[in-house]
């Protein structure tokens, strides 16, 4: 009997349920969508600003070690603290490994080129350009091009197992340089295969192959500093826990989270006599835009919601108004409060649940439509987000409904019958 009059209920008055209805779709379309987009968007997000390069340095231990006595720095002035290049495939055997988008070493060394007949002094950068390492069985492809995929180079890359150079458009135009032409540096003849622009000091540099600036400098398998493009996780306060405090379980979850701290003691750990930190400015600064996008998102979500649930309050109370006279004559017959408010809600959720289903197939096909458009990937749909979509559609409706179906238990069935109401 309750089935039939629920359903009797849900078929009559149309306009107003397809009113009702299209508010829910619309609401629940719009927090599918930005559901979907937030939990898939952190990796995303942390891939697309990784193009603006490194977020973690690794240096020789001996670097980082300061020692002062009255303030005064006894640390001696020397280059002869060196990362060791055999090492550097180590990078990817770390806990993250998979985190790690890119590495590029580093070695600055002083070199001359001949200029108007005297030497000119001038910085060669030694690096990798797209170098393949292998650790394992892995094979991959890391260096500048990746990590600074804003390079602006005028000819083309060198390639690393060569004496091939790129050099900086402010360098060239003072020595009257093009792609092509072959300089010598430091008594070696090189070719310059491109002019790199970066707007920074690399403008006035020779950017050249590791293994160029090794031979330079005379000391094989060196390497001054690594900067490393790893996805993490933005800081919280559980991140900023000093690790040597903790212990057990909690360690092993600090440790097995990809905080940037936590990667930069991994990478220590991997690399013999080395220091890895994070590059705070650029982690925090991702963590920042991180958190305001979430923050959006979730303000976004919020106010469909809120105006669905509006628009499903005036059409409820609008459609109980018409049906006053029909409630009077339930609670005429003997139907109690409880039994009036449970025939509206079940046609309330019923109508949440249709809404909900239509909302959340529009909202997938919306959030597949975002990844593609902004990110240029497919944004995942978990299963799980179904029942989730579905829970979220029946809440707003029956707090949508709730002061609507609250007025109706309400009513004296004498003055309803009346039409006085």
């Amino acid at each position: 009997m309750f089935v039939r009059l629920v359903y009797e209920s849900f078929r009559r008055q149309k306009r107003r349920k397809v009113l009702a209805g299209a508010a829910i779709t619309l609401g629940v379309t719009v927090a599918t969508a930005m559901i979907a987009v937030a939990t898939d968007i952190g990796d995303k997000i942390n891939r697309e600003l990784r193009t603006i390069g490194a977020n973690l340095v690794v240096t020789p231990q001996e670097d980082s070690l300061d020692v002062e006595i009255g303030g005064v720095n006894l640390k001696p002035p020397t280059d002869g603290a060196f990362l060791s290049e055999a090492d550097l495939p180590k990078i990817k055997g770390i806990f993250w490994h998979n985190n790690i988008v890119g590495f590029a070493p580093i070695l600055p060394v002083s070199a001359a080129i001949p200029h108007e007949g005297k030497p000119q002094d001038v910085t060669l950068t030694g690096t990798y350009f797209a170098k393949k390492v292998s650790y394992g069985n892995e094979e991959f492809v890391t260096g500048a091009k990746t990590l600074y995929p804003w390079w602006k180079v005028s000819g083309a890359w060198p390639d690393d197992n060569s004496r091939d150079v790129l050099i900086g458009e402010r360098l060239a135009a003072k020595l009257n340089q093009k792609p092509g032409n072959t300089i010598t540096i430091s008594g070696r003849q090189c070719r310059i295969d491109g002019i790199l622009s970066t707007g920074g000091a690399e403008d006035d540099e020779v950017i050249a192959p590791l293994s160029l600036a090794q031979e330079i400098l005379g000391k094989p398998d060196a390497v001054k500093r690594v900067y490393v493009s790893a996805l993490t996780k933005p800081e919280d306060a559980f991140a900023r826990r000093d690790p040597k405090s903790l212990s057990g379980a909690i360690y092993d979850r600090w440790y097995c989270t990809p905080y940037p701290q936590a990667i930069a003691l991994q990478l220590t750990e991997a690399m013999s006599h080395s220091h890895a930190e994070q590059i705070r400015q650029v982690a925090q600064n991702e963590g920042a835009v991180l958190t305001r996008i979430e923050g959006l998102i979730f303000l976004i979500t919020l106010a469909a919601l809120f105006a669905s649930g509006l628009a499903v309050s005036a059409a409820m109370a609008t459609a109980i108004f018409e049906r006053r006279a029909e409630v009077g004559l339930m609670k005429a017959l003997g139907a109690g409060k409880l039994a009036v408010a449970s025939v509206f809600f079940a046609e309330a959720a019923l109508m949440a649940l249709i809404g909900g289903a239509v909302g959340f197939g529009i909202g997938s096909a919306l959030a597949h439509q975002i990844g593609h458009s902004i990110f240029n990937s497919q944004i995942s749909i978990s299963p799980v987000l179904l029942p989730v979509i579905l829970a979220i559609a029946v809440i707003v409706t029956f707090a949508g409904s709730a002061m609507a179906i609250r007025r109706a238990v309400s009513l004296d069935p004498v003055f309803a019958l009346r039409g006085e109401l």
